[in-house]
Order: C-alpha cells, then sequence, then structure tokens
C-alpha cells in the first residue's frame, strides 16, 4: 500500500507550562495573543472545545512532527485520522494548537495549513452541523492564522497533520 503522508517537520518537544488550567486555556490564550494574529476565530474558546480526548496537564512533554499529503486529490478527515492512529498520536484539539502557536510558531514551514484533529464527537459543531478542526497557517508573507476548517471537508497538499505523540 502507498503511504499518502510524510514527515514533514520535527518540530520536537513541546512542554506544556506551569500553570497551564485546561478549563480556561483557549480563553487565556486569546486575550494574551490574538493581537499577534493577521486571523484569528471567535469560536476558538473553552466553551467550545471543552473535552479533547488528551486533556493536556503541566508538565507534560509532547513531542510534535507535522505530515504532509504527499497522494494526489484530497483524503478524507478520517483517513487522516487513521494515519495519526498508526503513528500513536494523541488528540489535543484546539488547546494542543495553541501551545503549538506558542511555543513553535516560528519553526512552521510557510504556506501551509497545520491541522490539530480530534475524534467528531469532541469538536465543537456549528449551527449548520459542520466540526470545527482547529487549524494554525502560516502564510507565505509570514502572518499567522488560528481557524477552524470543517471535519467533514476533504484535504489536500496545502494542509499538515500535527501529530503530538507522549
Amino acid at each position: 500500500m502507498k503511504e499518502k503522508f510524510v514527515l514533514f517537520k520535527d518540530l520536537g518537544i513541546i512542554i506544556v507550562p506551569d500553570g497551564y488550567v485546561h478549563g480556561t486555556r483557549l480563553d487565556s490564550f486569546r486575550k494574551k495573543n490574538w493581537k499577534r494574529f493577521y486571523y484569528y476565530n471567535e469560536n476558538i474558546m473553552d466553551a467550545n472545545f471543552p473535552n479533547p480526548s488528551r486533556i493536556l496537564k503541566s508538565g507534560d512533554k509532547l513531542w510534535i512532527r507535522a505530515f504532509k499529503q504527499i497522494v494526489f486529490g484530497t483524503t478524507t478527515s478520517e483517513e487522516r485520522m487513521a494515519f495519526l492512529a498508526t503513528r500513536k498520536a494523541v488528540f489535543t484539539s484546539a488547546q494542543g494548537a495553541s501551545l503549538i502557536l506558542e511555543q513553535k510558531r516560528d519553526q512552521l514551514p510557510r504556506g501551509f495549513y497545520y491541522v490539530s484533529f480530534d475524534k467528531k464527537k469532541r469538536l465543537w459543531k456549528d449551527a449548520d452541523g459542520y466540526h470545527g478542526t482547529p487549524y494554525v497557517r502560516r502564510t507565505l508573507d509570514g502572518d499567522c492564522r488560528f481557524g477552524l476548517g470543517n471535519f467533514e471537508s476533504d484535504g489536500n497538499d496545502d494542509y499538515c497533520l500535527l501529530c503530538f505523540c507522549e
């Protein structure tokens, strides 16, 4: 079977900082950092992402890698999550993406979306029934976006998978 994804960037280790509080992480991150972003989706808040598959705690260390799609066409979110499962990834949702922005932002190659997946049932659902999948986007000129894609939408080779491993 042909591989669909390959290692694009090893971002090394992130450490969940002292004082990290899961229940207020996203709101406090936004308050502190939103001016640093070209775009920040207002729906990335604690109330919308209260229960990721892996709840982070102060002192946790996670190895972060970004994998890029190498096959022509699109892949589904289910295919992407199945690939991450083969790497023994843990799903940290928006909270994990916020730590990438805080600790590894300048290491992300420009021009790509970096998606932080979680199980569909754990993602925020909008009024149209789509499940918000958090992503970080580094534009070619260096601007940064913190947004939400749709779990129901397919991805292509502009999208990289954030792989969080313990």
